[in-house]
């Protein structure tokens, strides 16, 4: 740290560029070196650029040998980069708060950032494990603001203050909290090694708290846990909850009963959940995806005709819209799905098309010219021809009542199993001719068109919004519809592997499954972070491992694409 200090010195008082400290040079015997890592005791902080027009905000990697926290190599890095991430939140709060200026901006004060995580337990970039020359280190990353022209308090910030939190993190280290930690994500992944044997998609353990507080952040506080009805509990390594089984569920109650909270729940439940944030033993199949009506979203090629028999001026075999429909969106999206690899569809009636979802024998009487099959027809099937299950919060139509093969209704967020009382209710409704099964197709993406230079420039384009939308080259994708993005982190991961792919590519044709399966394989291997560029300063340093499914996601919505 001597050194970087040193380099603060040197800097004249108007000198804004930092060049300095970047490029970390000093003489020795050898000659010149560029090292722009400096020490404090045996810990590593090393400083680069966080984007080519914010020198005044460093990107630093502080590396923490593992025997200083009382670790030993670790198979499970994300599980501890998880929890350190966690423990550390705190002492970049407590480096902000005596820095704290309330007359300045941050460009005039400084600042302090790390990234603050959800509940879910996820590979980032923010913390992980590197090993170097076979030692292994804790890396977390946080960026600096440098106060604007006020080297002497850049020096304290960085040269002091810093290195004297990261001790006390060291000192405050709780192993007993980790392995607690650990505990939670084993009995979590061993739940879920045993849903993919059983007969069941998803389990929800007795003492939950599904209710979120107002923040979305973690449990209602006096929310009534969770207690599963005696008929639908059973027991998974010692935790004993409410099985789903696989099939199609119905979920149902009356208005504010907690049915969509329970869909929510289980919509999280793909991703393990930390400790104390009430879902933790909610745990779901995960590929599973919510489905629902995206009006207006664009579409490329693809068959709709197991829902939509046929387009007035156009086709349903390879069905393109620039603008969908709500029945055509979210017949896509169910397609989709099924491409993706989706064996669990979560479904709210509130967020889905009508006369998708259902048609009445009153309305059926009155049309005579129905290109819509209702998803009533195909629930059943989806399970029975290709095993994908689906659970279905309804509340308003009792059509999906006799096509279920469990019916939980939900009572003041209390589940009830009334399979036996809704069946009897249908007992005398009039059986309709069950249509004839259609052929659920798979199809790879291919594209012969896909860049991050817009059409005529010379220049990458790639940008996230906060308002819901990626831009890519020309694109310009609407993603408000997928709702198993976790985080704004998680979205720039996703605009990242894209320009990836992008840039990489070299062939005419891509395929863009296994394209984007090698890209994710690699970042679970090798960092989160080998997809970032610096080169784009729109972007937020932090990313987070997505789904293959999400990121296909996107690509299936962009307008551009020539999908073949």
């Amino acid at each position: 740290m001597k050194r970087l200090a040193q380099y603060f010195r040197s800097m004249q008082s108007g000198q804004s560029s930092y060049s300095l400290i970047y490029e970390g040079s000093y003489y020795d015997q050898g000659g010149m070196i560029s090292d722009p890592t400096y020490w404090y005791n045996d810990v590593a902080y090393y400083i680069e650029r966080t984007h080519k027009l914010t020198l005044d905000k460093p990107c630093i990697t502080i590396r923490i040998p593992f025997d200083r926290l009382g670790l030993v190599g670790t198979t499970d890095g994300v599980v501890l980069s998880d929890f350190a991430l966690r423990e550390w939140v705190g002492h970049i709060e407590a480096l902000n708060e005596l820095i704290y200026n309330r007359s300045r901006s941050e460009k005039e004060n400084g600042a302090f950032y790390c990234f603050r995580p959800t509940n879910v337990v996820l590979q980032r970039n923010a913390s992980f494990v590197e090993v170097i020359s076979e030692q292994w280190y804790l890396c977390l990353m946080i960026t600096v603001q440098l106060p604007f022209q006020n080297h002497d308090k850049a020096m304290r910030m960085l040269c002091k203050m810093l290195p004297k939190e990261v001790e006390a993190f060291i000192g405050n280290w709780d192993l007993t909290k980790l392995n607690a930690a650990y505990e939670m994500v084993k009995k979590q992944n061993r739940i879920r090694e045993w849903l993919k044997s059983s007969h069941y998609c998803a389990f929800v353990g007795n003492g939950s708290i599904l209710p979120r507080n107002k923040e979305g952040s973690g449990p209602l506080e006096g929310a009534l846990p969770f207690t599963s009805p005696e008929d639908l509990e059973i027991e998974i390594c010692g935790v004993r909850g409410m099985g789903i089984k696989k099939g199609v569920t119905v979920i149902t109650g009356g208005g504010y009963s907690g049915k969509s909270t329970m869909l929510d729940a289980l919509n999280s439940a793909i991703y393990n959940h930390i400790l104390g944030d009430g879902r933790e033993l909610v745990i779901a199949d995960q590929s599973a995806m919510e489905i629902s009506a995206e009006e207006g979203r664009s579409i490329k090629n693809i068959n709709i005709t197991p829902f939509i028999k046929w387009i007035p001026n156009g086709s349903a075999e390879q069905f393109s819209t620039d603008y969908a429909s709500g029945s055509t969106s979210q017949a896509a999206n169910i397609m989709e799905a099924i491409n993706f690899g989706c064996k669990l569809l979560l479904i709210d009636e509130d967020r889905s098309a009508t006369n998708f979802m259902i048609q009445d024998s009153k309305m059926r009487s009155l049309i005579k010219r129905e290109p819509i099959t209702p998803f009533t027809e195909r629930v059943r099937e989806l399970y029975e021809a290709i095993g994908v299950s689906s659970v279905l919060v309804i509340g308003g139509s009792g059509e999906f009542l006799s096509v279920a093969d469990q019916i939980i209704l939900m009572d003041n967020f209390m589940p009830i199993n009334v399979t036996q009382e809704a069946k009897k209710l249908c007992e005398h409704d009039m059986p309709g001719e069950r249509i004839p099964f259609t052929k659920w197709e798979i199809r790879d993406i291919t594209t012969d068109h896909f860049s991050t230079y817009p059409q005529g420039s010379g220049t990458e384009k790639l940008r996230v919004s906060t308002m819901g939308y990626i831009m890519i080259g020309d694109e310009q994708v609407d993603i408000r519809g997928l709702y198993n993005i976790t985080s704004h982190a998680q979205l720039a991961a996703i605009a990242f592997v894209l320009r990836k792919i992008a840039v990489s590519n070299q062939d005419r044709l891509i395929l863009l499954h296994e394209k984007i399966q090698k890209a994710l394989e690699d970042m679970e291997r090798e960092g989160v972070d080998i997809v970032f560029s610096s080169f784009f300063p729109g972007f937020e340093r932090w990313l987070e491992l997505p789904r293959m499914s999400e990121v296909l996601a996107v690509i299936n919505r962009m307008k551009h694409l020539n999908f073949i």
